[in-house]
């Protein structure tokens, strides 16, 4: 039988020493594994591995290759598997920069079939400073949780901590604190149970379907809300955007709003669906494939079955599942403000039809940030 493995993750170290400390007390025979990253600036990493009585064993783990993703995943591994023998629970204790997903997904390979499942992937979060991370726009890099001159920022990963969990926790902080971080919670995540700690599921977690919850094409996107004095924006529509209109606007889209994410749809991309992430003013857009509308019928069958559920919700019998559909959320956000301004991005009748020639003679300021190989 599969042994379970649970992921914790979060940047608050504290909060996530809490929650694995919590499973290591309610789960006889459970076994935690962490990986410091401190020491990888002199090309090591430190490998912990406890159990509620403390420490078990403690060992150096040399850079492979010079890479520390690809060193911690394949002793990270190893090491489950050789534990997997003993432990009632495997608990992965991630580093506090971490995302969980790619984590989880290298779970799901070959060398763990059959001998491990994913039973949990939770995020530990401090009640206190959630709510001023979300917001901020340092890199980890400033913050002191950088390893290996990783130069993402603090807000993004830890929107994806959250986004990407099963479950969440809040950790310290008073009652105040504690019931604005469940409000933050609450517009971020809002399908995703906030729980006492960690709990381990009987099934399996399938990391397709986890991916399913946060990937543009799927994604179970908030809805319009208000709580107190943060409101989240849904904002949809069926006609194509202008890309030098979007691309003016993005600054004050991003830099007056502190989570934004979704699809949409450019007049001159008019076959390729459009990915927007934005967190604390830090914005990215990516090819997220093509429309489903923009594939022959015979290629639908090849598709996911989500993928297919999520363009028929969207779809139109004139452009098919083609959308605007962006979502943002931050504390007194101006909603008439952030709704004009998108609606004056989208074409009017004096602009070329979307998908027409001429807009190859348009200059393209998304270029850039896009990879423009088009693969299905």
């Amino acid at each position: 039988m599969p042994i379970p493995v649970a992921l914790v993750a979060g940047l608050h170290a504290s909060a996530r020493a809490a929650a694995v400390d919590r499973l290591l007390r309610r789960h006889p025979g459970a076994v935690a594994i962490h990986h410091d990253l401190r020491p990888i600036d002199a090309g090591r990493i430190q490998r912990v591995v406890r159990d509620v009585s403390g420490t078990l064993d403690r060992a150096e783990i040399r850079l492979a290759h010079g890479c520390m993703t690809c060193t911690v995943r394949e002793d990270l591994l190893a090491e489950l598997l050789r534990r997997s023998t003993t432990a009632s629970l495997l608990i992965v204790d991630l580093w506090d920069s971490a995302e969980p997903r790619p984590v989880a997904e290298a779970l799901a390979g070959p060398e763990a079939s059959g001998r491990l499942r994913l039973a949990c992937v939770h995020t530990a979060l401090d009640a206190e400073h959630m709510p001023v991370d979300i917001c901020r726009g340092d890199r980890l890099s400033e913050t002191g949780q950088a390893a290996g001159g990783d130069q993402r920022f603090l807000a993004e990963v830890l929107a994806r901590q959250i986004e990407y969990a099963t479950s969440l926790s809040l950790h310290g902080g008073d009652a105040e604190g504690t019931e604005l971080a469940t409000a933050v919670l609450g517009h971020l995540a809002p399908h995703t149970p906030i729980l006492t700690g960690p709990e381990i599921s009987d099934a399996a977690w399938c990391v397709h379907e986890l991916a399913e919850r946060v990937d543009p094409a799927t994604a179970q996107l908030p809805a319009d809300a208000q709580t107190g004095e943060i409101t989240t924006l849904a904002w949809h529509r069926l006609r194509p955007l202008h890309p030098i209109r979007l691309f003016d606007a993005v600054d004050e889209l991003v830099t007056t709003t502190v989570r934004s994410r979704g699809r949409f749809w450019l007049a001159n991309r008019h076959p390729r669906m459009l990915a927007w992430d934005a967190v604390a003013g830090a914005v990215s857009v990516q090819d997220a494939g093509p429309w489903l509308a923009a594939l022959p019928e015979a290629a639908w069958d090849l598709v996911a079955p989500a993928r297919r559920a999520a363009a028929a919700l969207d779809w139109n019998p004139i452009i098919g599942d083609r959308v605007q559909h962006l979502v943002f959320t931050g504390p007194d956000l101006d909603r008439d403000r952030i709704v004009s301004l998108l609606d004056s991005c989208l074409i009017d009748h004096d602009d070329a039809l979307p998908g027409a020639a001429e807009w190859a003679g348009h200059d393209d300021p998304f270029a850039p940030m896009l990879d423009l190989k088009e693969s299905a």
